[in-house]
């Protein structure tokens, strides 16, 4: 649950804090497409959002009820979140850089590896994910209109509000195929299966080799 609350999250967070350091000290135009868009409300979205996505990713890691799949148990008929969270939601030890040391006075700190990966989805989040944002405002500006919908009283259509999520959602699901999923077994397996006969034993001599050699097995 916590790759779903954190993206959406931190896309929320972005938008209420560009609006609000936009609205402080905004001065410069950011891009013509969204003239109310400026350059003070996009850096400081940035930074808050960063830092938001850093702090809440840690408060959410702490949960097994964030980190752990909802399985069904057939025994008490009820719904259970009860497991081992991975090494990404294990406080692990990180030596600051030098630079960093001499400003807090620390050498090392105790974080979630989750809160590394929150740091890019952050980043994502408050320069790349904006732009899908001012792409549907240029789309609805070519047609000339204002709102894609009325389903939301006063917000437009479902298209208005999640234009920004849907990119982070397509970035989210590549970051996790890319970075945090490792191979499945049983996908892996199936491929094998697929095969001709002369391919599998081909495998099967190179993995024999492999495991001799690791001593895991006896030749």
């Amino acid at each position: 649950m916590i790759w779903f609350i954190v993206p959406i999250s931190i896309v929320i967070c972005n938008d209420i804090m560009a609006y609000l350091f936009g609205f402080f000290f905004g001065r410069t135009p950011l891009i013509k497409l969204s003239p109310k868009k400026t350059w003070e409300g996009f850096i400081g979205g940035f930074f808050a959002t960063v830092v938001f996505g850093f702090l809440f990713a840690y408060a959410l890691s702490n949960y097994n009820y964030f980190v752990c799949p909802v399985d069904y148990s057939s025994e008490t008929n009820s719904f259970i979140i009860d497991c081992e969270p991975s090494q990404l939601f294990h406080l692990q030890e990180y030596t600051l850089p030098s630079l960093l040391q001499s400003v807090f006075g620390w050498k090392t700190v105790q974080l979630f590896p989750f809160q590394i990966h929150s740091i890019a989805l952050s980043t994502f989040a408050s320069l790349i994910g904006p732009f899908g944002g001012f792409f549907a405002s240029g789309f609805k500006r070519a047609f000339k209109i204002k709102d894609f919908a009325d389903t939301i009283p006063g917000h437009g259509g479902i298209m208005d509000r999640f234009d920004c999520q849907y990119l982070m959602a397509t970035f989210v699901h590549v970051y996790i195929t890319s970075f945090i999923r490792g191979p499945n077994p049983s996908k892996v397996l199936q491929q094998l299966l697929v095969l001709q006969p002369e391919q599998q034993l081909q495998i099967f001599n190179i993995l024999k080799s492999h495991l001799i050699e690791k001593g895991a097995i006896q030749q």
